[in-house]
Parts: C-alpha cells; structure tokens; sequence
C-alpha cells in the first residue's frame, strides 16, 4: 500500500511543479503557485512542497511525513511554501479550496503557522501545537513534531482522496499507474471503510455507556424540582423567583431533549452543561425564598456534580495521589473536615463500580460538560481521565469520542473564524515574528 502512495505521488508532484512553473510564466498570471493548485495537490496527499521550496523539504522527506500521516489514518494537512508568499485570506482560502475538514499547517520561509476547523482541534489545541514548535528552525524537524504532536491529539480521519485516488489527479496519470495501484485501492478502501465502521462502533457503545450516567442525572434533577415545591402563584413568590423557576424548568427540558437527540458521545456535554445550569438556578432560587444571599456562580461539586453547585475549595488527596484543591458542596466539605471520605460518583466499568475520574475517557464528555472553562484536567492530575485531558486533544473534547468526522468533504461551509488571523500573528511563527500581513 505503501508503495501505491508511492507511485501515485511520483506521478503527481512533477506535474503539480510542470503546471506551476507553466503558471508562473504565463501572461498575467501570479508568479506563486494559486491556492486552488496547492488545494488540488493536498486532496490527493497529505503533503504539498511548492517547487520554489524544495530547499526547505526534499522529496523524501515529504513522502516520509506523508506516510505518517496516512497510516494514521488523520486529517493532517501540511503545506511547504516559499518566503515571500502572499499571506492575505491564505488559511481561509486554502480551506475553502481544499473542501475537507481538517488541520492545517503551513511552513512559510522560516515561519510556521497552523489553524484547524474546530471538530477536529479547538483554537487552544491548535495554539498549543504550534507553540511546540516555535523556535525550529529547521522545516523537517519542524514538521515532523508538529505532525506526531497532531496525530496524538486531532479528532476525525483521513478524507478519502488520499486512497481513492481521485479528484484532480490526471487521467492520464492514473491510466498508466492503475494496474499498480488496483489491488492496493481496494484494500484500502476496505480498509478504511473497516476503521469507519469500527469507530462507529466504539462511539455507539461510548454514547450508551454514558447515557445510564446521564439519565441517572437528569431523573436526580427532575425529583428536586419535584422536592422545591415551588409553585409561581404562591405566596411572597416575586418575579426573580419565577424566572430562576422557569429557568430551572427549561435547562430540565433542554437536557432531556438533548440527550434523546444525542447520536455522539461529545454532544453529552450540552446534557451535562444544562443540568449544571439548572442547578445553579434552583441554588439561586432557594436563596430568594429563604431571605438568604444570591450564591456565587461555582463549578459543581467534584464528587459529585448531583450535589449541586459548590460552596468553596477544599484540600483532598486521593488514594495514591497528590493533594490538590477541589470545589466541594456543603455536605462534602464538612465530612472531609471530619475526617471522612466524600460522597463519590461511581460509575460502572468493566472492573465494578469506580470513581467517574478513574473510569476511562468515555466518561470525559460527560465530566467536561459541568466542568467547563478548562478547570477540569487540573483537578483530575494523576487520575485516568486527567491524564487523557492534559494532551492537545483537550482542547478540541474530552475522549476520543468528540463525535466529528475529520476528513469529510465540507466545501465552503466551514466557520472562518477557525481559519482568521494573520499568519504568525495569531499563534507565533517559527522565528518568532509577527503579522504577515494579515487576514492569514
């Protein structure tokens, strides 16, 4: 299979550098390859070189890091480019070209940049990535930790193209390299279309697995409205009291049509986001009714975010692990000043009940819904599901479940706000330099 990529990049790339250099010298043209040629050349390899930066990254090592990229089956796109090229709009326009999901990133001169749609990698993820690399001066070393980086961290996977030989490669080129590549195509396809399948799979599984946590969760939410019995006409009942209620309500509802709309394990977070919500609507409304203060906006308890919202910050450390501070309701908080053991979630794995936090990544979607803003990989250090967040694929969603499909050919319908800001102004270039111009 290795050797069919082979010859079909053999075939590609010197045409790719004959059409460029025809382009280049042909009246009014733009003397740098167009955006659509080098969009056209990575939807067929992982890997583009421009003719007039072979200087940065030779045949073989770009075959090399393509490989990589292929037989990990990602969408990781990786484009070599002269100083001196135009930067205005690139990453948008090279995405829009392009047409798949995916991450992208460019080496320019000696500056390097990246940007991703966000299913597959969150802007952070992507920061972070590019932050790794800063400084290399070299493009091969470069590229080769920003790609084994990626490949640990992006979601989604390879677009089709890439094995199926098709879109933008010359007839001809295919004529006289298909009886080579025909037995290796098919094996491909069946091979990606067995991964395609496999995945689904694990993801249905996941979503099951979670949703006994979840529906637990929403029934635990349902029976303290039912607990509240507040009613909106009773006595000294005032307008704020009846909006927290009918906030309450709606966050009550959203969660369950969420989850039974769920086809993904990612999309568990908005079911955990709404009942954290919620929640914090019920705190506030039992404060009104009980002349108390209005609580302050606190993450859920850490043992479990059934609790409700959290009161303060108290010192735990869990068997085997580091003390650390987490955010604990009023009960929990009382029985660690005693001395005794929190109230913790268990859930179900394959080893009997476990603490939600040692029980694997299939549970991170559902954690990172009620600990949002980024706190969670912290207080999780040194557990199972803590040490999965603390990699780039943090940023882009919690497990290897995020439900996006890296890869698919989306045209121009993606957010161009994943593929804005200047090149090297908005993540840091190689050498550390600023704006290219712009619009990158």
């Amino acid at each position: 299979m290795k050797g069919a990529r082979t010859l079909v990049r053999l075939l590609i790339v010197p045409i790719a550098a004959v059409l460029a250099l025809l382009t280049a010298g042909a009246p009014g043209a733009h003397a740098a390859t167009d955006v659509s040629r080098i969009a056209a050349a990575l939807r067929e390899n992982p890997v583009y070189v421009d003719p007039a930066a072979t200087d940065l990254l030779s045949e073989s090592d770009a075959e090399a890091l393509a490989d990589k990229i292929q037989d990990a089956d990602k969408p990781v796109f990786v484009a070599v480019l002269p100083d001196g090229y135009p930067t205005a709009d690139l990453f948008q326009n090279l995405r829009t070209e392009t047409g798949v999901t995916g991450l992208y990133g460019i080496r320019l001169g000696d500056r390097f940049d990246a940007r991703a749609d966000s299913s597959v990698l969150s802007n952070d993820g992507v920061r972070n990535l590019v932050t790794a690399v800063r400084g290399t001066d070299d493009a091969k070393a470069q590229l080769n930790d920003f790609v084994d980086d990626a490949l640990r961290g992006v979601d989604g996977s390879a677009p089709n193209s890439w094995n199926e030989g098709g879109g933008g490669v010359p007839t001809g080129a295919l004529v006289t390299a298909g009886a080579v590549l025909a037995a290796g195509g098919v094996g491909a396809y069946a091979l990606a279309r067995r991964n395609r399948r496999r995945r689904e799979e694990e993801r249905r599984a996941a979503l099951e697995k979670l949703r006994v946590v979840v529906d637990e969760d929403i029934t635990a939410f349902g029976e303290e409205l039912d607990r509240l019995d507040f009613h909106p006409s009773e006595p000294g009942a005032d307008d704020a009291m009846r909006a927290d209620y009918a906030h309450a309500l709606d966050a009550y509802d959203r969660a369950k049509s969420l989850m039974a709309a769920a086809r993904h394990p990612d999309e568990v977070r908005g079911v955990t986001q709404s009942l954290e919500d919620g929640r914090f609507a019920l705190a506030r409304l039992t404060a009104r009714r009980e002349g108390r203060p209005l609580p302050e906006r606190r993450p859920p308890c850490f043992f479990d975010p059934r609790h409700g919202p959290s009161v303060a910050d108290a010192t735990w450390t869990p068997p085997g692990g580091a003390t650390r501070e987490v955010p604990v309701c009023a009960a929990d908080r009382a029985r660690l000043a005693d001395g005794r053991d929190p109230m913790v979630r268990e859930v179900d794995t394959a080893d009997g009940r476990r603490p939600y936090w040692d029980a694997g990544p299939a549970y991170g979607p559902w954690a990172g819904g009620y600990f949002g803003g980024g706190i969670l990989p912290g207080l999780l250090v040194g557990t199972m599901l803590g040490s999965m967040m603390t990699g780039p694929a943090y940023g882009a969603g919690y497990g290897d479940f995020d439900g996006s499909e890296g890869g698919d050919v989306s045209g121009a319908d993606f957010d161009p706000g994943d593929f804005g800001g200047g090149f090297g102004g908005g993540f840091g270039g190689g050498d550390g330099g600023g704006d290219f111009g712009g619009g990158f």
